[in-house]
């Protein structure tokens, strides 16, 4: 195979020409992609012993993906998802390649050929009612951070929003008329509207006359007037979850993320009898198979189910009855 040119400008089209100008991707993706080369290249500093800018494209053959793959595993301690997420990147590359570069279709294809690995789908973790009420009674409300918090948190939990939908909210995305709302864009540059409830409503009302901080007009701005980052928002939540925690002890077993707290608007919904197809609206999911899997760590739901079936009666045993003369023929062929 005759060498390439270096990749340097193969990436280079990559994210400007495919995903920024062609695809118009957004800054998240963009963030994602870029540290997955990151990775990948300072990996092949290391086991070819060559800067980036001179890798070709036959180095990032499919045994060399895949050592990648597995270091980030072994080494780095990446988990399964992670993994695949940094597949699905170096995939998005290499059919971007099979069209710049059609003479090398088999190395491409040999790397596209990497399978994603499978791996253990937990149930989904959310919060119950006492729960999501201690957190909220954590922050100190007689102080500007506490009020914010406060607010923060409760938008998340009634709203159900991404974490990176939260710090995106501007002050105007709030609407407190009649059908009062918070309008986001969320994944796929998807803009969706989420109904407030009137607690919400109240919370939201006060906190919008709290003078802006700086020139910034981030709804949930840190003390400097910029815009919240997403671990910002998780060391905020961890901050009011060991307070919550002295209060109540169930919270000691879980592990709560902003993303819980998605999960645990979901479960609040599931419980008042809210159909999947609308959830997922709320949501904003792609599809409605991804609600679904609030249904199986509904206990409740389950427990329903099955007081609905006649229990079985030891030592009681009964032959099925035909209940008609059609059936009763054919029971006796």
């Amino acid at each position: 195979m005759k060498p390439s040119g270096n990749i340097a400008s193969l990436i280079e089209r990559f994210f400007t020409d495919r995903l920024m100008r062609q695809r118009n991707v957004s800054s998240n993706t963009i963030a994602s992609y870029r540290d997955t080369f990151r990775l990948l290249f300072t990996f092949a500093q290391t086991q070819l012993h060559k800067p980036p800018s001179a890798l070709a494209l036959e180095n990032l053959d499919a045994s060399f993906i895949s050592a990648f793959l597995n270091d980030l595993e072994i080494k780095r301690g990446a988990s399964v998802r992670t993994r695949n997420l940094r597949l699905t990147a170096i995939r998005s590359f290499f059919r971007f390649v099979s069209f710049e570069e059609p003479a090398y279709s088999a190395h491409i294809q040999r790397v596209l050929a990497i399978p994603a690995k499978r791996h253990d789908k937990r149930e989904v973790q959310f919060l119950t009612r006492p729960e999501i009420e201690a957190i909220l009674a954590s922050p100190d409300r007689a102080t500007w951070l506490g009020r914010r918090d406060y607010t923060l948190l409760l938008l998340a939990a009634q709203t159900g929003l991404r974490v990176s939908e939260l710090i995106n909210l501007d002050r105007d995305a709030v609407h407190l008329g009649a059908g009062a709302h918070v309008r986001c864009v969320g994944k796929g540059r998807k803009e969706r509207c989420t109904p407030l409830t009137s607690h919400a409503q109240v919370a939201l009302r006060a906190w919008l006359k709290e003078p802006p901080r700086g020139a910034a007009s981030a709804l949930f701005p840190n003390v400097h007037g910029g815009g919240l980052s997403a671990d910002s928002v998780q060391a905020l939540l961890a901050k009011h979850v060991r307070v919550a925690r002295k209060g109540c002890p169930s919270l000691a077993s879980k592990r709560v993320s902003p993303h819980v707290l998605r999960h645990s608007a979901a479960m609040e919904l599931l419980q008042a009898g809210v159909d999947c197809s609308v959830i997922a609206l709320w949501l904003g999911h792609e599809s409605i198979e991804t609600t679904q899997t609030y249904l199986h760590a509904h206990l409740a739901l389950k427990e329903a189910a099955l007081a609905k079936l006649k229990p079985y009666e030891p030592g009681k045993q009964t032959r099925f009855q035909p209940t008609d003369r059609l059936l009763a023929f054919l029971e006796e062929l």
